[in-house]
């Protein structure tokens, strides 16, 4: 069997209080970090890596131009 209650607390909610789980947004706008800014970064490639693309690609882009009727590009691979 339960007993009964002998004393109540009676607790009032206050206005105007803020606990420290709910900051008010003014509160958190101060408190909040600013972004870092965006992180660029530049690649340099070297005159050699250049130099060696350049090797890679133009063969290439000349079998194209040849292939779509560019005489200059014909009689560069016509060459021995």
């Amino acid at each position: 069997m339960a007993s009964p209650v002998s004393s109540v607390t009676k607790i009032r909610a206050q206005t105007g209080v803020q606990t420290e789980a709910q900051p008010s947004a003014e509160r958190q706008a101060a408190s909040a970090p600013n972004p870092p800014p965006p992180v660029t970064d530049t690649v340099h490639i070297s005159d050699t890596a250049k130099v060696l693309q350049a090797r890679i690609e133009a063969p290439a882009q000349t079998v194209n131009a040849a292939a779509s009727g560019d005489l200059q590009a014909k009689a560069t691979l016509a060459k021995p």
